[in-house]
């Protein structure tokens, strides 16, 4: 079985009860490691992950977890980490703690006669979206696209390296926690087939002669599986601090969603 989770946003400051939420992915972790052949996590897994020259002890909450990762890889299991628009800042430390293999951009893999293109999903969007979308959400769309060129910035990165670590997590975590506490206050459903920029994106994808058999993304929040015209199907994670929703894929080939339920 091939698992796929996203988005636990661990260690944020608007989700009451931290450790039971980072106890409860573990023993969510445990359950998939009964059958798994590789368990994917497909970005924002931490609410804010930066590594500074100087030694964070912040990161001492987030060992258990770090611990789990690193028991499954030792099992034999192949554990995938990408990076999402939360903890993209990470250069190797990650990669040590765990023992997982960190993907820092979007990945096609082809899996029990499968092809899957996996991502967080911030940022795709259809080659035509400037034209597609009116003026109001083209330009939230330009400054979100301005905003991640500078967390991209790897002299900008540098300089926020530099950083002590209680400085920098004062900026960080709290520039997270108004992205949490605003979405908890105005989740955004479905937007719809011809407006949702990961199925315009996946379709777009189609057009151009790339065919998968499954997108699958995190980063939005919703839980989705929606099929196009290609027959390629959409998939997006939900999240696993709210929804507790995750994928998998069987021997098959088939994938389905779940919720996970202690």
């Amino acid at each position: 079985m091939i698992y796929f989770l996203s988005d636990a946003h661990l260690g944020s400051l608007a989700i009451e009860r931290g450790w039971a939420h980072q106890k409860k992915l573990i023993n969510m972790l445990e359950m998939m490691s009964k059958d798994a052949v590789s368990i994917y996590l497909l970005g924002d897994m931490f609410d804010f992950w930066m590594e500074y020259f100087i030694h964070d002890k912040k990161k001492r909450e987030y060992h258990p977890f770090c611990k789990e990762l690193r028991k499954l890889v030792k099992q034999g299991i192949h554990v995938h980490v990408f990076t999402g628009n939360h903890d993209q800042w990470t250069f190797g430390g990650l990669e040590k703690l765990t023992g997982a293999e960190v993907h820092y951009s979007p990945l096609t893999i082809s899996r029990y006669g499968k092809t899957l293109y996996l991502a967080h999903g911030d940022g795709l969007l259809p080659r035509d979206w400037e034209s597609h979308y009116p003026a109001r959400v083209r330009a939230k769309i330009k400054r979100y696209i301005r905003l991640k060129a500078i967390f991209e910035s790897p002299f900008l990165q540098f300089l926020f390296r530099l950083l002590p670590p209680q400085w920098g997590n004062a900026l960080g975590y709290n520039w997270a926690k108004k992205s949490r506490l605003k979405e908890l206050a105005n989740p955004c459903p479905f937007k719809g087939e011809n407006k949702e920029e990961l199925v315009l994106f996946a379709k777009d994808q189609e057009k151009q002669g790339n065919h998968r058999d499954y997108y699958v993304f995190g980063h939005r929040h919703i839980e989705l599986d929606f099929q196009i015209a290609s027959g390629s199907r959409v998939i997006i994670l939900g999240d696993t601090f709210r929804q507790w929703t995750y994928a998998k894929l069987d021997k098959h080939g088939n994938i389905s969603l779940h919720n996970y339920e202690e």
